[in-house]
């Protein structure tokens, strides 16, 4: 069983020299969770410049799903970097490209037809799908939700209400976005429970926003996380997805679901809409999708996407070399990994779990697959975020070789590489829950 590995103190001596010269060039906004300073990488593994190895259940920010430097993606990868790097998917052809939109169209829920726009990043996909919902409908509004996390670039943003530290100095934001409470029935807006609430918070959408500020026939586009990421990873109930849809259908509304985070095997499905049975009109993927490569993805139904030539664009979307990386990761994904990340995250949960039972200050235990969360809290019964004791356990993990992220107010996630095994999902649990009793 291999465990972190520290021969330093943390941060190190060159970890320390190289965290001084980034502070005096890369831009003060990074928002740094730690002091890791990154040097290799190989599957569920990360090597600081000290040669400190650390155990990485942040994959990146679940980007890296095939785990760091995967033998496959990077043979792909170098072989198509020795044919050809790049050339403007905007403006020419090259097979990569479209061999990636066919193999996507193909494994994203829905069984129609469909179109692909490649892009580099998250919230690029995002700005895309805004964009052509607006086209495609003719309206101009869009309802998003608060707690939601779809990038910074201004569209994106202006979806977006995850921290107000992330929107505070930018406005203005595109008008005619309205935000509403997710179902989030561990904190519900509504101070109701769920099944008997009957699913206020969308009830609240039709019989409230719709009647009083916002009249449905100018709505374009929902836009939602099916499980939310930067919100706190919470998962909605199981008909949730599908009477939002309903209600989106009934006024013709399109219904835009980012899988950015959320897909490509990390829940125990190839993508997280598969729990709720639930076929979106347009779908937004990036993070996992090319095992750390810059790339994202928008697919909609074909009708959807109809806008006309010079519409939109990139000159860097559908890179070969990231096409590349993402067609062998999408293999490497669908040849095992999307059952061990079910398997795993069935382990890693029943472990929080036992340690809930035990631990006054785990307030929440939620996720699917290896998409897990921890939510802190002063008490039980009154929910108080303790976000000082999250901020105290990440920290200790992280001196004692676990790599984690923050989430939420008050909330640890979990997302670590899909080709983890039993051994590193038990010592990240010893980790985690020796830190938690050491810092209370």
């Amino acid at each position: 069983m291999k465990k972190p590995c520290l021969k330093t103190p943390i941060p190190g001596p060159l970890a320390s020299q190289w965290i001084s010269r980034d502070s005096k060039i890369l831009s003060p906004s990074l928002p740094r969770e730690y002091a890791l300073v990154a040097f290799k990488g190989k599957g569920q593994w990360i090597e600081d410049i000290d040669g400190n190895e650390f155990l990485d259940f942040t994959s990146g920010i679940a980007v890296c799903s095939t785990g760091h430097c995967h033998p496959d993606v990077v043979a792909s990868a170098q072989a198509q970097l020795a044919s050809l790097i790049h050339m403007c998917g905007s403006d020419f052809y090259h097979l990569p490209m479209i061999q990636l939109a066919e193999k996507l169209a193909e494994i994203t829920p829905g069984q129609f037809e469909k179109r692909v726009l490649l892009a580099n990043s998250g919230a690029e996909a995002v700005e895309a799908g805004f964009k052509l919902a607006r086209w495609h409908s003719g309206r101009d509004k869009a309802i998003a939700f608060l707690g939601a996390f779809h990038g910074r670039t201004m569209g994106a943003l202006s979806l977006t209400a995850s921290k107000a530290v992330q929107r505070k100095g930018f406005s203005s934001f595109v008008p005619g976005i309205h935000h509403v409470p997710y179902a989030n029935c561990y904190r519900c807006a509504f101070r109701l429970t769920h099944p008997s609430c009957n699913f206020e918070c969308i009830r609240f959408i039709e019989e409230h926003i719709f009647r009083t500020i916002l009249p449905p026939e100018e709505v374009a586009v929902i836009v939602i996380e099916p499980i939310q990421g930067e919100g706190g990873y919470i998962v909605p109930p199981e008909h949730y997805h599908a009477r939002l849809k309903a209600m989106a259908e009934k006024h013709g509304i399109l219904y835009m679901v980012d899988e950015i985070q959320s897909g490509m095997g990390r829940t125990g499905k190839l993508f997280a809409m598969e729990h709720f049975g639930v076929d979106p009109d347009l779908i937004t993927l990036a993070k996992g999708i090319a095992s750390g490569m810059p790339l994202s993805a928008l697919v909609t139904r074909s009708e959807v996407m109809d806008w006309t030539r010079g519409a939109h664009g990139s000159t860097y979307g559908g890179n070969p070399v990231s096409c590349a990386a993402a067609l062998t990761s999408i293999d490497v994904i669908q040849a095992g990994l999307v059952e061990n990340a079910r398997i795993l995250g069935d382990r890693l949960r029943s472990g929080l779990l036992a340690m809930q039972q035990n631990l006054e200050c785990i307030g929440d235990i939620r996720g699917l697959g290896l998409m897990q969360a921890v939510e802190l809290v002063v008490d039980r019964e009154l929910k108080t975020p303790y976000k000082a004791l999250r901020d105290k356990l990440l920290q200790g993990c992280f001196q004692k070789g676990l790599l984690l992220l923050s989430c939420g107010e008050s909330v640890i996630r979990f997302c670590p590489p899909l080709i983890i095994g039993t051994d590193d999902i038990d010592t990240a649990l010893d980790i985690f829950e020796s830190v938690l009793r050491d810092v209370l």
